[in-house]
């Protein structure tokens, strides 16, 4: 739970024939379509308007407008729960992103994978108080299982790719990247994935499988047992 630091951790070199100069915004784009992401939920606003320009443009995503923040991850839930996939959602900065609070608490509580993506004010204005600034950190620090906040466009995509793994592997929940208005206009040197990243099952280690066998055991013993489902 970090802001990563305003400066290349890695340059595109010119020989990369595959490599393509894009914004921000774009990069993010083809990212969530490379990791398989066709629909997501939101609700536009002013410092998030660099990455619904580059949706626009986009017609194998598909954007399902609500009316309320709040309302769009309950959205992006009900299709994580009903297709198995990480519900992907678009809010803007300040109110927009605080008001995500309770439907991320939510998909915490269920162990729903959920990647929401906040729009933040400039860079260069972080910490003064501009309009629509909000702590995106420190308000989603407690409702989700990791967040970030992306100040260098050139490590963008490894993030993004990050919170998408984080949200859908061990015991699903949601997670937030915060992506500053600047950050999503910047170019970027882009060099665009042959294979998609894939996220493996995760191993039982030798302990929770010994958990798991007591727990048989209790149940196989008990008279009138009792199950309860869901929670997490």
């Amino acid at each position: 739970m970090r802001a990563i630091p305003n400066t290349p951790s890695s340059v595109v070199g010119p020989s990369d024939r595959e490599s393509a100069e894009l914004t921000g915004a774009a990069v993010l784009i083809h990212t969530l379509i490379d990791l398989g992401v066709d629909t997501v939920f939101g609700y536009p606003g002013g410092a998030m308007l660099p990455l619904y320009d580059a949706l626009h443009g986009e017609p194998r995503v598909r954007h399902v407008l609500v009316r309320h923040e709040q309302a769009a991850v309950h959205a992006a839930e009900g299709y994580a729960r009903t297709t198995g996939r990480v519900g992907v959602v678009f809010v803007t900065s300040g109110p927009g992103m605080s008001n995500t609070t309770t439907g991320l608490l939510d998909a915490m509580c269920d162990s729903v994978p959920i990647l929401c993506i906040s729009g933040q004010v400039a860079t260069e204005a972080i910490g003064t108080d501009a309009f629509q600034e909000c702590d995106a950190l420190g308000i989603s620090r407690p409702v989700t299982k990791w967040n970030v906040q992306v100040r260098n466009p050139m490590v963008l995509e490894g993030e993004l790719r990050k919170a998408f793994a984080l949200a859908s592997s061990g015991r699903p929940g949601p997670v937030l990247l915060d992506l500053p208005k600047d950050v999503q206009a910047a170019p970027v040197r882009h060099r665009t994935p042959t294979v998609s990243a894939k996220v493996g099952k995760p191993q039982i280690d030798p302990l929770t499988s010994n958990f798991i066998r007591v727990a048989a055991q209790a149940i196989q013993g008990a008279e009138r047992p009792v199950f309860y489902g869901g929670g997490g």
